[in-house]
């Protein structure tokens, strides 16, 4: 990296810290440092909630999905507008009227202690491995691609967020995200811009998206359905349906996001907008990795785009193989360059034979890569066995490495540090709030002064902050990190959200059923995982609809023993 990278990223992550502690210093009491004193706008709300969302793993893995797979991941989030209706018509003006700091303590109201300490134990679980994650992903693959130590990495992301986050709660959460949402937003456009500036002199922005179509690339919306299709328009509009009523109307990560609102007015309009935003936000970046792919196109892209890991094998007995590999890889793309040429030609002549001709070409010639690539991966994971042989999430940051001017570098790692940032911020924050409401002054210290309670949260946001460095220090990357971190949501959000339809919806069901139901339904959804192929979606639906079945069920069973009691 340049001089000139270094004060960009320096420069700009050191802003937003300093911003974040000046303008959020002096809370005195739980509402100010958990609530924000519910003084956040509309606009703000809604940032803050795409930022909560928008971590590093979806400006890095994110693209190289596309790269790989395609535009299908979009479909993901077309639920997700319909979610935020439902949220902004039944959920807010629940959690308003009883005035509550966590989405759970309103299910102490309806049921009991133990099923608000069982859905806040869940939410702890999975969103500690989550911020864990959120810290390991880009830590990972900017420490592979800089030279850094991934324990120093770690320690950087997690100990910058620790700072503003424990000095200003949910406020310094709200306040840095707007900033950090520019930095992102605005750097993904520029390398966006970029990207098609780079594709050759004949080749033009429209050629560009007709190559891509032709090779699959701009698979927006699949309507056949498959239960092992993890993106089809059916998983996405029902299992991905769940999957956002759940995160954002009972993962306290987003919930703080909108309790923090001026009214209810102010929190529905804030979730809207960020329905109306979210899907045209994931198409750019996604697209961003389509048109990644029609650069490498025409450009010789690596064999394997982990450059660390490849050094590692030159130096064993392995590497002269590896090289032999890369240099067929090499031949092969010469020539499916001149298919991919033959292509575009005929796309601007329009001429029918012609382009279905150079498609099978690109077609055989991409195969062909393909088993090679799968050799090279091969041939590390035998060199290098601890080596993680998917590169997918490399792709976008080996671009921006080795082809973007200086200054540019810079500011697109910016992006990769603010989204890592404004994530986990608001991960350990809503653990803090949860852990410290829900958990210690519902069960363990009932009679605190209120300051008391803003050390505790101060003291719980670093521990859990620790808690999620040490994890990202010994975690390994779980396939495609944009999908570990849904996979890992899907596994408990299905049941929390279960736990919530019931105490909205079905008064007849209490808290005894509810809470044994929730723990069937979430052994039904560990099963799907472990032993099924099951796609990771359906398990929020599966989840969910066991948690409601199984809770008529024995609704039914103790109102039957009650009876017989009584006769």
């Amino acid at each position: 990296m340049s001089p000139l990278d270094w004060i960009v990223l320096l420069g700009t992550l050191g802003f937003i810290v300093s911003y974040g502690v000046w303008k959020t210093r002096g809370s005195k009491d739980i509402e100010g440092y958990l609530k924000g004193d519910n003084s956040m706008k509309w606009w703000s709300i809604g940032l803050s909630v795409m930022a909560t969302q928008a971590s590093a793993i979806t400006f890095l893995s994110t693209p190289g999905q596309a790269y790989e797979d395609g535009m299908r991941f979009v479909q993901f989030y077309f639920g997700l507008p319909i979610a935020m209706v439902i949220i902004s018509i039944t959920v807010i003006p629940i959690f308003y009227r009883l005035k509550v700091y966590t989405a759970y303590e309103f299910l102490e109201n309806r049921f009991d202690l133990k099923t608000r300490s069982l859905a806040a134990f869940l939410f702890l679980v999975q969103r500690g491995l989550a911020a864990g994650i959120t810290i390991y992903a880009p830590a990972i693959i900017l420490s592979t691609m800089l030279g850094w130590s991934l324990t120093v990495t770690n320690l950087l992301i997690g100990m910058l967020v620790i700072v503003y986050t424990v000095s200003g709660g949910t406020r310094a959460v709200s306040v840095t995200q707007k900033q950090q949402m520019a930095v992102m937003m605005g750097g993904m456009i520029v390398a966006g811009i970029m990207v098609v500036r780079y594709l050759p002199d004949h080749v033009s922005f429209g050629d560009a998206v007709n190559v891509a179509g032709k090779m699959g690339k701009m698979n927006v919306v699949d309507f056949s359905f498959d239960w092992d299709d993890r993106y089809n328009f059916w998983s996405g509009i029902t299992g991905g349906l769940f999957l956002a009523l759940s995160y954002f109307g009972t993962d306290q990560s987003q919930v703080a996001r909108y309790l923090g609102g001026r009214s209810i007015a102010e929190s529905r309009l804030g979730l809207l907008f960020n329905g109306l935003l979210k899907i045209p936000m994931q198409f750019l970046i996604l697209f961003i990795g389509v048109m990644v792919f029609v650069f490498y196109q025409f450009n010789q892209p690596p064999a394997f785009f982990n450059e660390a890991a490849k050094n590692k094998v030159y130096a064993t007995p392995y590497g002269e193989e590896l090289r032999g590999l890369e240099s067929e890889y090499a031949g092969v793309f010469e020539q499916k360059q001149e298919a991919v040429q033959d292509l575009v030609t005929a796309l601007k002549a329009e001429d029918a034979g012609a382009i279905a001709a150079a498609q099978r070409q690109v077609n055989t010639y991409t195969a062909v890569g393909k088993q090679v690539r799968e050799q090279v991966k091969g041939v590390i994971k035998k060199a290098v066995p601890e080596a993680e042989t998917r590169d997918t999430d490399y792709v976008f940051i080996s671009f921006v490495m080795k082809y973007l001017p200086a200054g540019l570098v810079g500011l697109l790692l910016a992006v990769i540090f603010s989204a890592a940032m404004s994530s986990t911020a608001s991960e350990l924050n809503a653990l803090a709030s949860t852990t410290v409401i829900d958990i210690y002054k519902r069960s363990v210290k009932q009679d605190g002064s209120p300051i008391h309670y803003v050390k505790a949260s101060k003291l719980f946001t670093a521990g859990w902050g620790g808690i999620a460095i040490l994890f990202a220090t010994y975690a390994s990357l779980l396939d495609n990190l944009i999908q570990a971190v849904n996979i890992i949501g899907s596994i408990f959000y299905g049941t929390i959200l279960g736990i919530f339809l019931v105490a909205f919806y079905f008064k007849r069901i209490k808290g005894n059923a509810v809470f044994y139901a929730a723990l069937l339904a979430e052994a039904v959804v560990l099963y799907c995982y472990y032993f099924t192929d099951i796609a990771f979606l359906w398990f929020n639906v599966i989840g969910c609809l066991g948690v409601i079945l199984f809770g008529f069920i024995l609704q039914g069973l103790i109102g039957k023993k009650k009876k017989e009691l009584v006769a």
